[in-house]
């Protein structure tokens, strides 16, 4: 009709180039801020770093890099390269297989290796700093090694054959479709699997007989799994069980049975179950061994006459073996130092023993074996240069809010007079079902040595004491897990593991959340936060359907935009939505430009936002003694999620 105003075009993009415009602008200040600051910790940067590289140098000479064995072959990863050795070999002989420097990809890291049945081809996966995305290379190997494809895009990859490769693409963080690749003289690809679900994400495995691939499709709570025959890899893949809401389930084979790690049935917690090949849906599962309560299930390996359970009980580590010939159980702890493991590739399941690295913040990765003819623990000999003797590990429990005991993993110096007056860094994640990283850190073991006193805090939201912990963390329960953290800093303090004025609190990512809510909560309890890439605008994120993560992290956060009981909930905890003119603790924030994950503009407008209440609350109390703290925000041009290299993390 006439008079009617169409909208303009040209105004709607207007916005979107001040957006952008207004985003830049406050990327610069910021930028020019953390210039302005930075010369004021040259000396202090310059000493750490020295003493960090020493550390480097000695604990990467003690640990050595993760062996895979196949057979009297030995594959490994050192500084880019990839070598094979003879296991058999004491006089240190190896090739090298492939060089990242050789091949142009100087800049990326080799994050996985698959070596064919028959050794003839070498699947690796390369990853930049910059992207999440990963490239495949793979190498025909012989006297001379030859690239012989290379496959942009893709997170995972599984040998179906001695010359057909199964890998699963990645787009915008997202697994969805899964490839067949052959090497034989018809060489073709071919589209085997699409998930259309948003909310799941596609990876793929290889039972450790060989006998199967797995695609996996899982959400955060549901999972399917379809088999391919390794021997028929061209044949369609067959359904385990039909995704059942709530019920997560893994597959392993043995004898023509399968081996399934489900959630299926009480206790909602891990338990390991068979059934036949031929009729695998649940209604033919039968239990073979059930967790105890509040025990996490670390990781999972099959052996041909055995399995290996690795778990976690009250910050504890143990080896569960399950003997399929004589159905007993064998449960070994393990040393009470050890608060990570990794488990080191066994492509042959008939293996005799069990090989795995054990480590803490503050230990460096040292190499066991469990071997299953002699039923014990052998510590790896390797040549020893003694990094940390004077390190005392506690294991404390705080009662929170709702009564709930919340396990604290803390660490200190054994001469370490007066803790009350020593400074403490707590350590905090709770969300996804996933621990907090405890992984060794040269950086740790130095403020060890500097008399610090290192804590982590086990809270609910994470994983730690199984899947029932995570659940009493997330959507609607998210507080819980703000209270716990507050318990866990408030028992510190009172057992005189030192005090606020000298207590800094570290979190990365999702562990943001929490750390963010307690700087508005409770910032009397700490004096100095620092964040990587931290997750503070839960609200405004969950309300953006376009951004790639926001459909799948529903079953975390809940969905704002269609329930207005849970944009309530999120909107009481999330850090940006309740900063406010009060005293806050000084806090330095380290973000990443490329990072698909945490959008940066959530992170610039936290930092105004925080900068201008603390500013507004000085300026209101000119007290004697009153501080404005140091807010600070350190944007990087490289790297990507909370994922850097060596030199990079050093630089951070």
């Amino acid at each position: 009709q006439e008079g009617t105003r169409i909208p303009s075009k040209r105004k709607e993009n207007t916005s979107i180039v001040t957006s952008e415009l207004l985003h830049r602008n406050i990327l610069t200040s910021e930028q020019q801020n953390w210039n302005d600051i930075k010369p004021i910790y040259n000396p202090m940067t310059k000493r750490i770093k020295e003493k960090l590289e020493e550390l480097h140098n000695k604990c990467t000479f003690n640990s050595g890099s993760p062996r895979m064995r196949f057979g009297e072959n030995v594959y490994f990863e050192e500084n880019g390269c990839i070598f094979l050795s003879k296991a058999d070999d004491d006089e240190g002989n190896v090739d090298i297989l492939f060089s990242t420097e050789d091949l142009g990809f100087s800049d990326a890291f080799i994050q996985r290796i698959r070596i064919s049945p028959d050794q003839r081809y070498m699947a690796i996966s390369l990853k930049g700093e910059n992207s999440e995305e990963a490239t495949c290379v793979i190498m025909r190997l012989g006297r001379l090694s030859v690239v012989e494809k290379v496959i942009p895009s893709v997170f995972n990859f599984e040998w179906a054959t001695n010359d057909v490769l199964y890998y699963t693409s990645q787009k915008n963080l997202k697994c969805q479709n899964v490839f067949m690749t052959t090497l034989t003289d018809q060489k073709h690809t071919k589209l085997v699997y699409t998930e259309q679900d948003a909310r799941f994400f596609v990876d793929i495995y290889r039972t450790k007989d060989r006998r199967f691939l797995t695609i996996n499709s899982n959400s955060k709570t549901t999972s399917e799994v379809w088999l391919v025959d390794c021997r028929h890899p061209f044949e369609l893949p067959a359904l385990v069980q039909a995704r059942t809401k709530g019920v997560i389930y893994h597959i392993e084979h043995r004898n023509d049975e399968l081996y399934i790690l489900t959630t299926y049935g009480e206790p909602a917690e891990y338990k390991l179950m068979k059934a036949p090949v031929a009729s695998s849906g649940k209604e033919n599962w039968q239990l073979v061994y059930t967790l105890e309560k509040k025990t996490k299930l670390v990781d999972f390996e099959m052996f041909s006459d055995d399995c290996v359970m690795f778990l976690k009980n009250a910050g504890h580590l143990y080896l569960n073996v399950i003997s399929f010939v004589s159905h007993s159980v064998q449960s070994i702890k393990l040393p009470t130092w050890a608060c990570e493991f990794e488990l080191e590739s066994h492509p042959e399941h008939t293996t005799n023993t069990c090989y795995f690295q054990l480590s803490s913040p503050v230990h460096p990765p040292k190499r066991f074996a469990y071997s299953f003819k002699g039923n014990n623990l052998i510590e790896q000999a390797v040549q020893e240069v003694p990094i940390i003797t004077n390190c005392h590990t506690t294991r404390l429990l705080a009662k929170s809010k709702d009564e709930t005991l919340v396990p604290i993993t803390v660490f200190h110096n054994m001469n370490s007079k007066e803790l009350h007056r020593k400074p403490l860094l707590v350590h905090v994640y709770g969300a996804y079902g996933i621990d907090l990283n405890m992984s060794f850190k040269e950086e740790k073991l130095m403020l060890i040595e500097e008399g610090w006193i290192l804590a982590y805090c086990h809270v609910r939201g994470g994983g730690e004491l199984g899947l029932s912990w995570h659940k009493d963390g997330c959507q609607h329960n998210k507080l819980k897990g703000l209270h716990d953290l507050k318990a866990c800093i408030t028992l510190l303090h009172e057992l005189g593991f030192s005090q606020p004025k000298h207590t800094a609190l570290a979190a990365a990512s999702a562990g943001g959340v929490l750390a963010g809510a307690l700087c508005n909560t409770d910032p009397e309890l700490i004096r100095a936060v620092v964040l990587q890439a931290p997750f503070v605008d839960v609200l405004n994120t969950m309300m953006k359907t376009h951004l790639p993560l926001t459909i799948e992290e529903q079953e975390e956060w809940g969905n704002p935009l269609e329930d207005e009981k849970c944009m309530k909930y999120i909107k009481s905890y999330c850090p940006y939505q309740n900063i406010k003119p009060q005293h806050y603790p000084s806090v330095f924030i380290t973000a990443y430009e490329n990072d698909q994950r945490i959008p940066l503009i959530g992170i610039l407008q936290y930092v105004q936002k925080l900068r201008k209440a603390a500013l507004a609350h000085a300026s209101r109390t000119s007290k004697k003694g009153n501080w404005v703290p140091n807010i600070i925000l350190d944007v990087q041009a490289n790297g990507s999620h909370c994922d850097s290299s060596w030199e990079h993390s050093l630089s951070e």
